[in-house]
């Protein structure tokens, strides 16, 4: 089965579904999740039953679910209703069922978190510091990480200042100056990585992570100094950011004699570096 009409298993029970590359998103079939935290026999008439229940998620079916191509019983493509995840955390809300509690009293848990960290950002890098900690990262390269997310703030902020808008704008920018310091765009990037919906900084090596910084820091003097008023001239900043960083990461390359974009992330390069010893 290939990613694209995958399997998964959910409670022991098999949920069709389906990657869409270009959105770099996972979508789920609504009646698979339905049918197993409701348990219903008739998951048709239960949908049906939770929408003339629900009158906001009724009005809002037709955005939350998308029919995409998933293989059904007889073993043929067929167009299933799907979501993606924000999507179906919101029809989880409408089940009554209590295979759905632990997921609403995660999304209350989330929710009040984040409105914790709005008030005190403070707790936003806590709660990061101790999430990689316990997935392996070293303290290093966690205050590292930690560092590049304030690096990247500086960065956006300059954006904002100079009109950039959030979202395509800056997945173009940041393409950009990716591109001028790795060689690859963030797409052929966590390819190399083999990368979904994962964040292509975690899964950076300390020398990736460090030159894509000071790609980003390059960009935010530059960007500082010029004052570009056009989009196409944030463009050119971005590049010229990520090409000091290329520039390093060349000469580095050429004095070890190795890449520096490979396809091991920090965890498999330190677990490698392990068995060696």
């Amino acid at each position: 089965m290939d990613k694209e009409n995958a399997i998964k298993l959910f409670d022991q029970k098999q949920v069709r579904v389906h990657w869409d590359d270009d959105q770099e998103k996972w979508y789920f079939s609504v009646q698979d999740v339905v049918e197993i935290l409701s348990e219903s026999r008739d998951v048709k008439q239960y949908v049906k039953r939770m929408r003339s229940r629900d009158a906001e998620l009724n009005a809002n079916w037709g955005t939350i679910c998308t029919p995409l191509p998933m293989l059904a019983t007889d073993g043929k493509l067929r167009k299933i209703q799907a979501a993606d995840t924000e999507g179906l955390l919101r029809i989880i809300q409408s089940i009554p069922s209590p295979k759905a509690e632990p997921f609403k009293r995660w999304l209350a848990k989330v929710g009040a978190e984040r409105i914790e960290e709005t008030e005190d950002p403070e707790k936003a890098f806590d709660r990061a510091m101790e999430t990689y900690l316990k997935k392996g990262y070293s303290k290093e390269w966690v205050n590292q990480r930690l560092k590049s997310i304030e690096v990247r703030k500086e960065l956006t902020d300059e954006w904002d200042s100079r009109g950039v808008k959030k979202g395509l704008e800056y997945a173009i920018l940041t393409d950009e100056i990716t591109k001028a310091w790795a060689g690859l765009n963030i797409k052929d990037y966590k390819k190399l990585k083999n990368l979904k919906k994962e964040n292509l900084r975690d899964n950076m090596t300390n020398l990736e992570l460090v030159l894509n910084m000071l790609a980003e820091v390059t960009t935010t003097e530059i960007s500082k100094k010029k004052k570009p008023k056009t989009f196409t001239q944030n463009k050119k900043v971005a590049h010229e950011g990520g090409h000091v960083a290329g520039v390093a990461r060349k000469e580095i390359e050429a004095r070890t004699g190795e890449d520096v974009v490979i396809s091991k992330n920090y965890l498999q390069e330190k677990n490698e570096k392990k068995l060696k010893e």
